[in-house]
């Protein structure tokens, strides 16, 4: 099986970015997907791409798919997108915050 190779840029940036834990990121998924017309398997609650991130997370470099770079890539862009290539310390409302913690990054933890 051919090895998926992670540049260091990347894998340094989609660390930077997500600065939520794997436990963190787990709970929040729960809570932010539970409800009555949302939840339907409690491990499966919280958006597809917050998924995608917890599995990363839980892997070694090594280990990473061609689909986890693309994951990757996304993440650190969409992060990027909303709070600037040095992550601003502006805060928006709510719901801003909510979806970025939906793929991992809290806006409000230094």
């Amino acid at each position: 099986m051919a090895e998926t190779i992670v540049d260091d840029l990347l894998w340094e940036n989609f660390h930077r970015v997500v600065n939520m834990t794997s436990r963190e990121l787990r709970d929040w998924l729960a809570v932010e997907g539970a409800g009555e017309e949302t939840e339907t398997v409690p491990d499966q609650a919280g958006s597809p791409l917050g998924h995608r991130v917890l599995s990363i997370l839980a892997k070694r470099r090594a280990d990473c798919t061609p689909d986890d770079v693309e994951t990757m890539d996304q993440v650190v862009e969409m992060v990027v997108a909303e709070r600037g290539e040095e992550l601003d310390s502006a805060v928006g409302d709510d719901a801003w915050r909510r979806g970025l913690m939906d793929i991992g990054h809290d806006p409000l933890k230094p």
